[in-house]
């Protein structure tokens, strides 16, 4: 089905006063659009506003380089969306989107030609290890993976009594410690401690502090349960069936309207809001009050990230010719370096070798890019606002652990955190995970609440990643808002 939406430009301003909606939805990412869905399946008239000329968020794509080159502008990896509650249940295969994986879900490159690979099999990647490490990583990740199902949920629903509550405290103790402690006290070699390194460095922060073991552990356990895969034509495939599956339940949709106040918007009993505390302070103005507004202003946003999207001619030409087969690859050398790289950004500076994580699209998906040729992208961690050109730092990496990448290069594009923040306003200062992601704001996300989704403003909802469970592509704030949405006005 093909997705149509209207904009505002070409309509009377959406500045509707006519009441023919129950609810209103405010941005049009990944979070907007399955709080939408759900408000539209439990029959509401829901109207959804997107301040850009396409739906998304996180999720469009384009050509960014050169003609042919299919680029995902922010997200590639799926790992929380395949796996996602908020997602599993919808038709998306219906709508076209079509879920591929590489053979080796990623890869972590060291200096002397060695690589740590994760495979979906547990045993599998442990094999390469060391004996005792192989048994140390089987023990710690087997028994995760078994209760994959059961974890996800309880992780995706921070809130709500755990499911398997053995499987998850069993996760809970591991995770709660630094990743740097899990990676010394389990493992005695660079490639099982660079392996959890590289995946725990997706919480942007220090890996010393607390928390960021469970970052690792968590993407770790997705990779041999569910995968990391990509929607095969680019990440706006899936935002498109989202749409889709909206327009179809009788959601409309409208393009290029930006909300800059709260009174724009029609009168209806819901209003789901997928922005962040700092837009939210913005459009709600004095209507926001007390505790929540101190909240709000009291919110911290985390490092940013600096892109680099390529045009290749040929596949990246790694030194360990197994990191062609990844999917994901995480540059940084041994844990050692990326601890010192990520306290480097927490410290408000550019490391020299910073850690960087890069995306091979084309490995799974060839048809992104003409016949032979490839498309890849990469980020670093900068400090938030950061306006330093990464360029030369990340493909100094790449070079470092793939020799003559330079060659391959046809086009690039950059979008450092300004650029970030401009394309897509959750993305404040270039914080790609709205908000730091600590271990206290992982919880009181953006207030301390049974029911953080909830405002100052009756019935106006906050459903944005600065909610739990917080950043990627899973739609689960959305979903939490929804629901807590639904109950209260049934009640009311």
């Amino acid at each position: 089905m093909k997705l149509t939406t209207r904009s505002a430009a070409a309509t009377t301003m959406v500045r509707v006063s006519r009441s023919g909606y129950d609810a209103v939805v405010v941005g049009a990412g990944p979070n907007g659009l399955v709080g939408a869905i759900r408000l539209a399946r439990a029959g509401r008239k829901v109207l959804l506003l997107e301040a850009g000329p396409i739906i998304g968020g996180g999720l469009r794509s384009g050509e960014l380089t050169e003609p042919g080159f299919v680029h995902d502008v922010c997200s590639t990896v799926h790992a929380l969306g395949v796996a996602s509650p908020a997602l599993r249940d919808l038709a998306l295969a219906d709508h076209g989107v079509e879920w591929v994986e590489p053979e080796i879900q990623f890869a972590h490159p060291l200096d002397d030609g060695r690589a740590a690979l994760l495979y979906r099999d547990v045993t599998r990647t442990a094999d390469a290890f060391s004996p005792a490490d192989g048994r140390a990583y089987t023990r710690l990740v087997q028994p995760l993976v078994d209760a994959a199902p059961q974890l996800v949920e309880t992780v995706m629903s921070p809130l709500s009594p755990p499911r398997a509550p053995i499987a998850a405290a069993r996760f809970g103790r591991r995770a709660i410690r630094s990743a740097q402690h899990l990676a010394r006290a389990t493992f005695d070699g660079d490639e099982p401690r660079a392996l959890l390194a590289g995946a725990s460095a997706h919480a942007i922060q220090p890996l010393t502090n607390p928390g960021t073991a469970g970052y690792g552990l968590f993407l770790g356990l997705l990779a041999h349960a569910s995968g990391w895969p990509v929607a095969r034509g680019g990440s706006q495939q899936l935002a498109n069936a989202l749409g889709a599956i909206l327009t179809e339940l009788g959601g409309e949709i409208v393009t290029e309207h930006r909300v800059d106040d709260l009174g724009e918007l029609p009168p209806t009993a819901t209003t789901l809001l997928d922005i962040t505390p700092r837009q939210m302070l913005r459009i709600g103005g004095d209507r926001i009050t007390g505790r929540y507004r101190r909240a709000l202003t009291r919110y911290r946003y985390g490092p940013g990230v600096f892109k680099v999207d390529w045009a290749l001619r040929e596949p990246i030409p790694w030194t360990n010719s197994d990191v062609r087969r990844a999917g994901t690859v995480h540059l940084g050398g041994p844990l050692e370096e990326i601890l010192e790289a990520e306290a480097a950004v927490a410290r408000g500076e550019h490391p020299e070798r910073p850690y960087v994580i890069v995306v091979q699209p084309t490995v799974m998906d060839p048809r992104r890019a003409p016949a032979g040729a490839h498309v890849a992208w990469a980020y670093c961690h900068v400090p938030n606002g950061s306006t330093v050109d990464q360029t030369a730092a990340i493909e100094t990496q790449l070079e470092r652990f793939a020799p003559g990448f330079a060659d391959t290069v046809i086009g690039r594009h950059t979008m450092n955190t300004a650029a970030m923040e401009a394309h897509n306003g959750n993305y404040v200062g270039g914080d790609i995970n709205g908000g730091a992601g600590d271990l206290r704001q992982m919880f009181i996300r953006p207030i301390a609440s049974l029911h953080p989704w909830t405002t100052s403003i009756p019935g106006v909802y906050l459903c944005s990643a600065s909610t739990p469970p917080g950043g990627g592509v899973h739609g689960m704030a959305g979903l939490h808002a929804a629901r807590l949405a639904l109950r209260q006005h049934h009640r009311a």
